[in-house]
Protein backbone atom coordinates (compact mmCIF):
# COMPACT_ATOMS: atom_id res chain seq x y z
CA UNK A 1 0.00 0.00 0.00
CA UNK A 2 1.10 3.67 -0.99
CA UNK A 3 0.64 6.24 1.51
CA UNK A 4 0.54 9.66 -0.36
CA UNK A 5 3.04 12.27 1.36
CA UNK A 6 2.00 14.86 -0.85
CA UNK A 7 0.75 16.21 -4.09
CA UNK A 8 1.74 18.86 -6.00
CA UNK A 9 0.03 20.50 -9.35
CA UNK A 10 1.48 23.38 -10.33
CA UNK A 11 2.48 25.22 -13.57
CA UNK A 12 5.37 26.84 -11.64
CA UNK A 13 8.34 24.77 -11.68
CA UNK A 14 11.36 25.97 -9.22
CA UNK A 15 15.24 24.37 -9.53
CA UNK A 16 17.75 25.16 -6.94
CA UNK A 17 21.46 24.59 -7.54
CA UNK A 18 24.16 24.37 -5.23
CA UNK A 19 27.71 22.65 -4.37
CA UNK A 20 29.19 22.11 -1.49
CA UNK A 21 32.81 21.73 -0.23
CA UNK A 22 33.25 18.62 2.07
CA UNK A 23 36.64 18.32 3.95
CA UNK A 24 37.30 15.06 5.01
CA UNK A 25 39.66 13.15 7.16
CA UNK A 26 40.66 10.31 5.01
CA UNK A 27 39.28 6.79 4.88
CA UNK A 28 35.01 7.10 6.47
CA UNK A 29 31.52 8.71 6.52
CA UNK A 30 31.15 12.17 6.60
CA UNK A 31 27.68 13.16 7.97
CA UNK A 32 26.31 16.05 5.42
CA UNK A 33 22.58 15.72 6.39
CA UNK A 34 22.68 19.17 7.92
CA UNK A 35 24.05 20.67 5.06
CA UNK A 36 21.60 18.90 2.38
CA UNK A 37 18.62 19.81 4.79
CA UNK A 38 19.53 23.07 4.89
CA UNK A 39 19.79 23.82 0.90
CA UNK A 40 16.36 22.43 0.72
CA UNK A 41 15.58 24.27 3.41
CA UNK A 42 16.72 27.55 1.88
CA UNK A 43 15.15 26.95 -1.57
CA UNK A 44 11.89 27.39 -0.70
CA UNK A 45 11.04 24.18 -2.64
CA UNK A 46 8.36 22.17 -1.07
CA UNK A 47 7.77 18.49 -2.91
CA UNK A 48 10.31 17.57 -5.60
CA UNK A 49 13.41 15.38 -6.04
CA UNK A 50 16.59 16.39 -4.98
CA UNK A 51 19.57 14.79 -6.07
CA UNK A 52 22.90 14.77 -4.55
CA UNK A 53 26.31 13.62 -6.68
CA UNK A 54 29.84 13.59 -5.79
CA UNK A 55 32.00 14.64 -8.67
CA UNK A 56 34.90 12.71 -7.59
CA UNK A 57 36.11 8.31 -8.38
CA UNK A 58 37.27 7.77 -5.15
CA UNK A 59 34.57 9.00 -2.95
CA UNK A 60 30.75 8.30 -2.92
CA UNK A 61 27.53 8.65 -1.43
CA UNK A 62 25.61 6.68 0.93
CA UNK A 63 22.41 6.77 2.77
CA UNK A 64 22.95 4.94 5.90
CA UNK A 65 21.95 5.00 9.93
CA UNK A 66 22.89 7.46 11.90
CA UNK A 67 22.47 6.12 15.33
CA UNK A 68 24.98 3.30 16.09
CA UNK A 69 28.34 4.53 15.56
CA UNK A 70 29.64 0.90 15.16
CA UNK A 71 27.35 0.71 11.75
CA UNK A 72 30.08 2.62 10.23
CA UNK A 73 33.08 1.06 11.94
CA UNK A 74 31.73 -2.52 10.89
CA UNK A 75 31.22 -0.48 7.23
CA UNK A 76 34.96 0.43 6.62
CA UNK A 77 35.88 -2.93 8.09
CA UNK A 78 34.01 -4.39 5.41
CA UNK A 79 35.45 -2.63 2.61
CA UNK A 80 39.10 -3.08 4.34
CA UNK A 81 38.59 -7.27 3.24
CA UNK A 82 36.66 -6.59 0.29
CA UNK A 83 39.03 -3.85 -1.40
CA UNK A 84 42.78 -4.25 0.61
CA UNK A 85 45.31 -1.64 0.16
CA UNK A 86 47.76 -3.82 -1.57
CA UNK A 87 49.31 -2.79 -4.48
CA UNK A 88 50.47 -6.08 -5.62
CA UNK A 89 46.41 -6.88 -6.34
CA UNK A 90 46.04 -4.05 -8.85
CA UNK A 91 47.95 -2.44 -11.93
CA UNK A 92 47.00 0.93 -11.15
CA UNK A 93 49.32 2.38 -8.46
CA UNK A 94 50.38 5.47 -9.86
CA UNK A 95 48.17 7.51 -7.57
CA UNK A 96 49.46 5.50 -4.33
CA UNK A 97 48.68 2.16 -2.40
CA UNK A 98 44.77 3.29 -1.25
CA UNK A 99 43.85 4.78 -5.21
CA UNK A 100 42.75 1.77 -6.77
CA UNK A 101 41.10 -0.07 -4.05
CA UNK A 102 39.10 3.88 -3.19
CA UNK A 103 37.52 3.34 -7.11
CA UNK A 104 36.76 -0.16 -6.14
CA UNK A 105 34.95 0.78 -2.96
CA UNK A 106 33.21 4.29 -5.00
CA UNK A 107 32.14 1.34 -7.81
CA UNK A 108 30.41 -0.83 -5.26
CA UNK A 109 28.53 2.04 -3.83
CA UNK A 110 26.91 5.25 -5.05
CA UNK A 111 28.49 8.47 -6.87
CA UNK A 112 24.52 10.12 -6.99
CA UNK A 113 21.72 9.70 -4.80
CA UNK A 114 18.00 11.02 -5.57
CA UNK A 115 16.13 12.02 -2.37
CA UNK A 116 12.32 12.96 -2.14
CA UNK A 117 11.37 16.16 -1.28
CA UNK A 118 7.73 16.70 0.95
CA UNK A 119 6.62 19.34 3.12
CA UNK A 120 10.32 21.68 2.50
CA UNK A 121 12.49 18.56 3.43
CA UNK A 122 14.27 15.47 2.34
CA UNK A 123 11.91 12.80 2.99
CA UNK A 124 14.28 10.13 5.20
CA UNK A 125 13.95 7.44 7.31
CA UNK A 126 14.19 7.97 11.30
CA UNK A 127 17.71 6.73 11.32
CA UNK A 128 18.54 7.76 7.90
CA UNK A 129 21.95 9.81 7.48
CA UNK A 130 23.24 10.88 4.16
CA UNK A 131 26.55 10.53 3.97
CA UNK A 132 30.43 11.35 1.84
CA UNK A 133 31.78 8.30 1.98
CA UNK A 134 35.74 9.05 1.34
CA UNK A 135 37.61 6.08 0.71
CA UNK A 136 41.16 7.40 -0.08
CA UNK A 137 43.71 7.09 3.04
CA UNK A 138 44.47 10.97 3.33
CA UNK A 139 42.24 13.88 4.07
CA UNK A 140 40.36 15.93 0.49
CA UNK A 141 38.10 18.16 -0.05
CA UNK A 142 35.06 16.76 -1.73
CA UNK A 143 32.96 18.51 -4.35
CA UNK A 144 29.00 17.81 -4.16
CA UNK A 145 26.62 18.96 -6.33
CA UNK A 146 22.97 19.25 -5.02
CA UNK A 147 20.33 19.55 -7.84
CA UNK A 148 16.65 20.00 -6.20
CA UNK A 149 13.44 20.35 -9.13
CA UNK A 150 10.08 20.81 -7.44
CA UNK A 151 7.34 23.22 -6.66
Amino acid sequence: MLRELAVTTSEVTRQALSEIDVPTNGVGLVDITDRVRGFVRESGVAAGLLTVFVRHTSASLLIQENADPDVQVDLDRFFARLAPWDTTLYRHATEGPDDMPAHIRSALTQTSLAIPIAGGRPVLGTWQGIYLYEHREHPHRRHIVLHLIGA
